[in-house]
C-alpha cells in the first residue's frame, strides 16, 4: 500500500454518453504522488480533463455518483484505498476523509439553510445525533478559518456576496477535517480583487492543519500562490509536471510554451 496521499499510474478516465452520444476519453495515461501535506496544482485549459481527474481522486467515479467518469485503465489509490475498488455504498470512508470544492460550489450551497446550517451539514451526515453547541463550535471555527465573520453564519447564500459563498463552500469541505482537499477552479467568476483573498486564505488554512490538496486551475498566477508543484494538462494528458519554474522553463510543449510567453508577458506588463 502506498504512504501517497494520493497515487495515481497510468490512469485513463471515459464520461459515458448521454442519450445515444459517443462515450469522451477525458483523461489518458496519467500518474502523478500527492504526499501527506503537500499541494499539487493541475493547470489546463476548458476540456483538458483536468475536472474529470480532480473528481475521481475525491471518490466520485461512476461506481459512486451518477455520470461520474470511469476509470478505464491503470491505477488510482487515494488515502490507501483503491479507487477502482469503491461502490456507491462503501464510499463513505472516503467521503468523510476528502473535503471536495467543485466548480462553482458557492452556487451549489442550499438557499433554504443558512450559512452556518451549510457548513455543518456534513457534520450531522457524519454524526447525526452530534450536539448542537459542539456542532456550532465546530462551524465557528471553519467560517473563522476562511476569515469570514461570525455575522455570516445565520444569513442565507443569497445574502452574501459571490466571494463570500465561495469561502463557504470551502469552509462547509474543511469542516471535517479532511486528510485530502480537492478543489476545482475554488475561485472560478470570482472577482479578481477577491480572487488573491481567497487562495490565501486557503494556502493559509493548508499549512496550518497540514493536509494533502489537490487544486485545478487555469491561471498560472493563481497556482503560484497554492504551490510550487505543478502538472499541466492537455488533451487528457500530462504535457508538463514539476516545479512551476521547471515545467515553464523546459517545457517543450507548445501549450506550456505559450503558458511561459504569457508569463513573460504580464511580469513584463507588471
Amino acid at each position: 500500500m502506498s504512504t501517497a496521499a494520493v497515487s495515481a499510474r497510468d490512469l485513463s478516465l471515459r464520461f459515458s454518453g448521454i442519450e445515444g452520444a459517443p462515450s469522451v476519453d477525458a483523461v489518458q495515461g496519467v500518474s502523478l504522488d500527492i504526499a501527506p501535506g503537500e499541494t499539487l496544482a493541475i493547470l489546463g485549459e476548458a476540456g483538458s480533463g483536468k475536472s474529470a481527474l480532480a473528481q475521481a481522486i475525491a471518490g466520485l467515479t461512476d461506481r459512486t455518483v451518477d455520470r461520474g467518469p470511469k476509470v478505464i485503465g491503470g491505477s488510482l489509490e487515494v488515502l490507501g484505498i483503491d479507487v477502482r475498488s469503491l461502490r456507491r455504498r462503501d464510499d463513505n470512508e472516503l467521503a468523510l476523509r476528502v473535503g471536495y470544492v467543485p466548480q462553482d460550489a458557492g452556487t451549489a450551497l442550499d438557499p433554504h439553510l443558512t450559512a452556518g446550517e451549510n457548513v455543518a451539514y456534513p457534520l450531522y451526515q457524519r454524526t447525526p445525533k452530534l450536539d448542537r453547541v459542539e456542532a456550532g463550535g465546530i462551524v465557528a471555527e471553519a467560517i473563522d478559518a476562511m476569515h469570514l465573520t461570525l455575522a455570516t453564519i445565520p444569513k442565507y447564500p443569497h445574502e452574501l456576496s459571490r466571494g463570500q459563498r465561495q469561502r463557504v463552500a470551502i469552509a462547509r469541505a474543511l469542516v471535517l477535517e479532511p486528510e485530502l482537499l480537492v478543489t476545482d477552479e475554488a475561485t472560478s467568476g470570482v472577482d479578481a480583487t477577491v480572487r488573491s483573498t481567497i487562495l490565501d486564505h486557503l494556502a493559509e488554512v493548508q499549512r496550518n492543519r497540514g493536509f494533502a490538496a489537490l487544486a485545478i486551475s487555469s491561471e498560472i498566477g493563481e497556482v503560484r500562490r497554492l504551490t510550487d508543484r505543478l502538472a499541466v494538462m492537455h488533451g487528457g494528458r500530462f504535457v508538463g509536471y514539476g516545479s512551476v519554474d521547471e515545467v515553464l522553463e523546459t517545457g517543450t510543449h507548445p501549450y506550456v510554451r505559450a503558458l511561459a510567453a504569457l508569463g513573460r508577458r504580464r511580469a513584463v506588463a507588471v
